[in-house]
């Protein structure tokens, strides 16, 4: 808490972290799905340069899944309970909300589906395998285009990101302006 508030400001702030918070639950949400389509687009770029056929349900389910939920979860951690506990600024507020679109949504994804499907073509042979064994940077050297690419759903993020986060401190401050009585 902050020195200087008081009984009755303390005890507004209480009231509102008891509060449910359904405000948030569907720009939550939004972010995840952004996140779980940048995985599937993802996992489609890399199994398309891998030339990989099989194992397709797995794949495309655990890219559109993970990223989901860790957007979700990153969200109610890092920034919701933030604001609700008064630790976070206004430009806080914005900056873990664009690292967490971009690590949880861009990041996160792109290197599980570099990984899963360079796996799944060295397992089924669909690429050649660099003769003195430096697998990642022949994988690397193949999906070079492809990693560009990314710096696409890496942008929307971040600009996802930056507007969301203001839009959930307006609305914190807008619920605790209307908690907070006037003396």
């Amino acid at each position: 808490m902050r020195l200087g508030l008081s009984w009755i400001q303390v005890w507004s702030r209480w009231e509102l972290r008891k509060r449910p918070r359904m405000p948030y639950i569907y720009h939550m949400t939004l972010i995840g799905t952004a996140a779980g389509c940048t995985g599937i687009f993802t996992n489609f770029t890399f199994r398309h340069t891998f030339k990989v056929k099989y194992d397709a349900l797995k794949t495309y389910a655990s890219l559109a899944t993970v990223p989901f939920l860790s957007t979700v979860v990153a969200h109610k951690l890092l920034v919701i309970d933030a604001l609700y506990s008064d630790n976070i600024s206004k430009e806080n507020c914005v900056f873990r909300s664009s690292l967490i679109g971009m690590v949880c949504g861009v990041l996160q994804p792109n290197s599980s589906a570099f990984l899963k499907n360079g796996r799944l073509a060295t397992k089924y042979h669909t690429i050649p395998l660099p003769p003195k064994g430096r697998v990642l940077l022949h994988w690397m050297q193949l999906c070079q285009t492809q990693v560009k690419l990314m710096a696409i759903p890496l942008v929307f993020h971040i600009a996802f990101g930056v507007i969301n986060g203001l839009h959930y401190y307006t609305v914190f401050e807008s619920t605790l302006q209307k908690t907070v009585p006037e003396e």
